[in-house]
């Protein structure tokens, strides 16, 4: 596969990946059970979240001279936001596999936090894997 359509991929899994973690925290935030710090932070943190979603993708899909230049390569950016996602990843497995009996209601459904937590797990584990195929992808 070429590199550049390793990339897209990329930034396509990272897309649904950052919507799926977003409206996840709102579920969990209406359900009172919201990120570390929301009360005080309130809804910046959405608003991050949301910036996260879109320029990071952005970022990845080509090569942006400008930022290059002045910040990371498109290779070492995808390579740190791998690392990052593979620690979230690794933060959601530990919340996974802790004994909780607290439930969320998302869409009328009640679903357990332990289901909800291994279902980002393996989301962030898969995003995970498409940014290292291509920050660690060979040259054409």
């Amino acid at each position: 596969m070429v590199r550049e359509a390793r990339y897209r991929q990329a930034a396509w899994t990272y897309v649904g990946y950052g919507v799926v973690y977003w409206l996840g925290g709102l579920a969990l935030a209406s359900g009172g059970l919201g990120p570390r710090g929301m009360e005080r932070g309130g809804i910046a943190w959405f608003v991050v979240g949301a910036l996260f979603v879109v320029v990071f993708p952005w970022l990845l899909l080509r090569e942006r001279g400008w930022f290059d230049r002045w910040v990371l390569s498109r290779r070492d950016f995808a390579r740190v936001l791998t690392l990052l996602v593979a620690l979230r990843a690794v933060e959601v497995a530990r919340i996974a596999w802790a004994p909780r009996a607290e439930t969320v209601s998302i869409l009328g459904l009640a679903v357990s936090m332990r289901a909800g937590a291994w279902v980002f797990c393996l989301l962030t584990v898969l995003t995970a894997v498409m940014l290292a195929r291509a920050a660690w992808s060979r040259e054409p």
